[in-house]
């Protein structure tokens, strides 16, 4: 039965976020709240973690999971970063963004799309989001709440909870987050393009 903890989206508190932290440093799989929705999260060693994520949202090996990083120094370890991403990424986070990036050596294999071997990047515009991060101190591996046959990510906590209390190890209860998907910025050729129109918006881009 997962633990349920109620986090105050603005101001959260020190003790939950490092209790929060130690559940996922222990190999757990949590619930936790973004800028864009409800997410699953784990450290990004955890193979069992990954696949129980897999085994949940009945993902195919074609799918972009996401890192969650604090700052874009982080990002750079996992993923290739040059001059024009780096300033277009500091230009627009923290926000509802999500990068896909050339993954580097650094990344693990399983979490790098098998083809092009590309992984997704967040900086969440989220307190909670934040907090947990840094007191990681390591990226948080990432998939959308979004149950098979949905389309969109679960925004009730008390629903999350009666739905995965017996799937998940940890629900953070932020609150109700209406789903609106992050806006995704590819930068896999020679110019940064737009994959998908979200809730963030990239004036210099189309």
């Amino acid at each position: 039965m997962a633990q349920y903890f109620q986090i105050h989206p603005k101001d959260p508190q020190p003790r939950l976020i490092r209790r929060s932290v130690e559940i996922v440093r222990e190999g757990s799989l949590i619930v936790y709240p973004t800028d864009s929705a409800y997410a699953f999260g784990c450290r990004m060693d955890n193979k069992e973690g990954l696949e129980r994520i897999r085994r949940i949202r009945q993902l195919d090996e074609d799918h972009n999971f996401t890192l969650v990083c604090i700052d874009v120094s982080q990002i750079s370890i996992f993923a290739k970063i040059n001059n024009e991403a780096f300033r277009l990424i500091k230009s627009l986070t923290p926000g509802p963004f999500t990068f896909i990036l050339p993954a580097t050596r650094e990344t693990p294999r399983r979490l790098q799309h098998p083809k092009r071997k590309t992984i997704g990047i967040r900086l969440p515009d989220n307190p909670i989001t934040m907090a947990l991060a840094s007191e990681l101190q390591e990226p948080l591996f990432s998939s959308t709440l979004i149950l098979p046959g949905a389309d969109e990510a679960l925004a009730d906590p008390e629903d999350i909870r009666r739905r995965l209390e017996k799937v998940v190890d940890l629900i953070i209860d932020a609150g109700v987050i209406v789903y609106e998907p992050t806006t995704i910025v590819g930068f896999m050729g020679d110019q940064p393009e737009i994959l998908r129109q979200g809730k963030g918006v990239v004036g210099t881009l189309q």
